[in-house]
This record gives structure tokens, sequence and C-alpha cells, in this order.
């Protein structure tokens, strides 16, 4: 597997996804934007799209991020999936996804910074990629806003501040709002990043004060991760084999 990130801010890192993807001895690349670095001319040469989240948001321009391309970072997304690539987008990378498939962003309810349980919908609890995850898991936010709906988008797990943690718009392409990527050292930078947001915390419902975002053990969520992980490379190589066996009765289907 060939697995590429587009990271948009050191401190929003790639974390238990890139530990993921190094543990399984895959082919790691990395467009890493705020270090100018670009994204792939084409998607020929990964099979799995993983865009991380950042402070900036779909509508953001370029007069107001230099580095941060929105449009393009939507027609990649929207190669891959037409090309038959895995992706996941996270937090910003999720509402990017959504956008890119026609679905605008919105604000969610309630900002989230802080660990708190996602319950899976009805679809997501027959959704075998999520079997694993039981009616409920604590896992990490950081967030104000999330991803859009398409026609035939499913919503997976919501929680009691956002309706929307993780959404499933094909059975090979997703949009986690919810950070289950975090770890100590990630937490870290974003706690360094995110001073105003912490020194509110009071005023909000769902936003968790540093010294209590250091206490939590974040090791069991990337876990959940990585079987989720697993489970979607799993249904990625099983399509594009069936794809490749099928191809000639499929005359002009995308295929890399």
């Amino acid at each position: 597997m060939r697995v590429h990130f587009v990271v948009h801010e050191y401190f929003e890192a790639p974390g238990a996804y890139e530990d993921w993807a190094n543990k399984r001895g895959y082919q790691t690349t990395f467009s890493r934007v705020y270090q100018g670095d670009k994204l792939p001319d084409t998607v020929e040469d990964f099979d799995f799209l993983i865009v991380m989240g950042g402070p900036q948001s779909p509508d953001t321009t370029i007069a107001e991020c230099a580095h941060f391309d929105s449009e393009a970072e939507k027609q990649l997304i929207v190669k891959s999936v037409a090309s038959n690539k895995a992706v996941v987008g996270i937090c910003l990378g999720a509402q990017l996804t959504g956008v890119a498939l026609g679905a605008p962003f919105e604000h969610s309810p309630e900002k989230e910074i802080g660990k708190y349980p996602i319950t899976l919908t009805t679809e997501g609890a027959k959704n075998d990629k999520f079997t694993h995850f039981g009616e409920t898991l604590e896992v990490g936010h950081w967030h104000n806003d999330m991803p859009g709906l398409t026609p035939d988008a499913k919503i997976i797990a919501f929680s009691e501040g956002c309706p929307r943690q993780i959404i499933e718009y094909s059975d090979i392409v997703y949009g986690f709002q919810c950070h289950m990527e975090l770890t100590q050292d990630v937490v870290e930078l974003l706690i360094k990043h995110s001073k105003k947001d912490l020194n509110e915390a009071a005023e909000y419902k769902f936003v968790q004060t540093p010294d209590i975002l250091r206490s939590h053990d974040y090791s069991e969520m990337n876990n959940y991760l990585f079987v989720f992980l697993d489970k979607l490379t799993a249904a990625y190589l099983e399509k594009t084999e069936w794809l490749r066996n099928n191809i000639e009765e499929l005359d002009g289907y995308p295929l890399n």
C-alpha cells in the first residue's frame, strides 16, 4: 500500500495514522503544504489519500493563508475518488472531502476540544468497518465545524456536541470530524497552538483544560483506528482486485 498524506500544519500531525502506516510497512509520502510541498500531480502514485486537519476552513482563500489551496485539494480529492482510491479526511480534511463531493460544510452546534464519546448510528452499527467500536467509544476532538452530507452519505457516528462525527461517502471514502490520531505528542503541539480556545474552556461545555488533555490515554482509540484502517485497506484491495478481474466488462471505468 502506498499512503499519501496532505498535512496543513506541523501541529496537526498525522499521529496515529502515520504510526499505522509505518507499523504495516506501507510506503508513505507527504505533501506538507505548510513547508511549501506541492500536492501530487497525479493520483497514480498512491493507493490511499489521507487529508489532515488544520485551523483553516474549506472557504479559506490563498490570500488568507498562502500555503493552503482549497481548490487544488478538492480537485485532488475528486480525482482520487474517481480513480477508486481509498480516502480519509480528518477534521478540515473531512470538510474538504464533503465539499469536493458537492456537500458544503457547516458549523458544528458545539466547539469540541478534548476526549468525549461518540455513538454509532444504526448505519454505523451495521457497518462491518465499525462493529469493533461498540455502541460508544471515547475519541479525541478539536473542532468548530463539521462535514456536509451528499445524497448518498451515511452518518456513522455522532457525539453530544456534533451530529456528524464520522461520515461514509462511499465504501472506501470517509470523513472523520473526530481526531482518533491524537497521541500525547500531537496533543502537546495542539495545546501550544490553541491557547485562546483553552483559556476560554470554562465558557464551553465540551472544551477541556490542558491538564485534562494531558491526562488522557489516547492509545486505546489509536488501536480502534488501526482496526478500522485495516478493514478499509482490505475493502480497497478487494474492490481493486474485482475491478481488475472485470475490467473488460467495465469499458471506461476509471482504474489505476
